[in-house]
């Protein structure tokens, strides 16, 4: 399999967003990126197609739209594109996320990506890819990934500009490898600083299971620091380069990821792969901060 980023673009300024994102991203993984626009036939063709133009002419100029915008900001990066005729979208870009390293989608937008509270494509996506994927807003751009330049001078003027913090969702109870890699490697090639968030409750600490466990307060704190540490331990070994902080708290998980994201560059959290009557799912955490983080959000996949 060639190593390639792939990003789904429609037209909508969100998907243009995730464009440029994921040509940073590329470029940062060293990899070639991959526009892909998915289109399907109708017997009556949706408003946004002009008077006197063919559906699969309009599909072509939507591609050709986003690859020309890319290739004028990023003029080093090697930009393939793929124009795909299908009657699923969310088949057709699931299964060129399974080709990639990773599937960059916008999260807003008029057309195939808009709305997560309507049940979109991007969370149909996001709900049954197996592989790493990263939902992007309108509106995100370099600039944001970036700590405030000196003297109001931009980051792409001076690439040195240190990125924002990486953050990651960590469940010490369930520890994944997939995921905290994920993020380790992230803050690696930003060359930024990893923020590692764990939120217990102390009432579903002391009901588990039948281990003795420490009474509320400082003692369980304690504990819950102690097991984050451990968990880290063996990647901050793997990845020595990569600054880690480390913020454990009690409370509603959502409202603390949406808190420490607040100036972050990426959100990187998880997504636990099953199979039931309702079809897959994307999890109640994962789902809450999609709506609410206003910054990147990778969603990881594991068992």
């Amino acid at each position: 399999m060639d190593r390639h980023v792939v990003v789904g673009v429609d037209g909508t300024v969100a998907s243009l967003a995730a464009a440029h994102w994921a040509a940073r991203e590329a470029q940062r993984r060293g990899v070639p990126l991959r526009l892909v626009h998915v289109w399907q036939w109708s017997a009556r063709p949706a408003a946004s197609v002009p008077l006197g133009t063919t559906q699969v002419g309009w599909a072509t100029q939507t591609l050709d739209g986003a690859v020309g915008s890319v290739r004028a900001a990023h003029p080093g990066l090697q930009i393939d594109r793929q124009l795909v005729k299908a009657d699923s979208t969310v088949a057709a870009l699931a299964e060129e996320a399974a080709d990639a390293d990773l599937m960059v989608l916008g999260s807003h937008g008029l057309g195939g990506f808009a709305g997560f509270v309507l049940g979109s494509v991007s969370q149909r996506v996001v709900a049954r890819s197996s592989y790493p994927l990263v939902l992007v807003r309108a509106g995100q751009a370099s600039a944001g990934e970036h700590l405030p330049a000196a003297d109001g001078v931009s980051p792409e003027e001076i690439p040195e500009t240190p990125y924002r913090d990486v953050v990651l969702g960590l469940d010490t109870r369930r520890p994944c490898d997939e995921l905290i890699e994920f993020a380790f490697e992230s803050a690696r090639r930003r060359d930024a600083t990893l923020h590692a968030i764990h939120v217990y409750s102390a009432s579903s600490e002391l009901t588990e299971d039948s281990r003795p466990e420490p009474v509320p307060g400082p003692e369980l704190l304690a504990a819950q620091e102690r097991t984050v540490v451990a968990t880290l331990r063996p990647w901050c070994e793997k990845f020595p380069g990569v600054p880690v902080v480390e913020t454990v708290a009690e409370g509603r998980v959502t409202a603390e990821l949406v808190r420490a994201s607040t100036g972050a560059s990426l959100l990187v959290v998880g997504r636990r792969t099953r199979d039931g009557r309702l079809g897959n799912h994307i999890g109640p955490v994962t789902h809450a901060v999609l709506h609410h983080v206003g910054c990147p959000v990778a969603v990881v996949p594991h068992g």
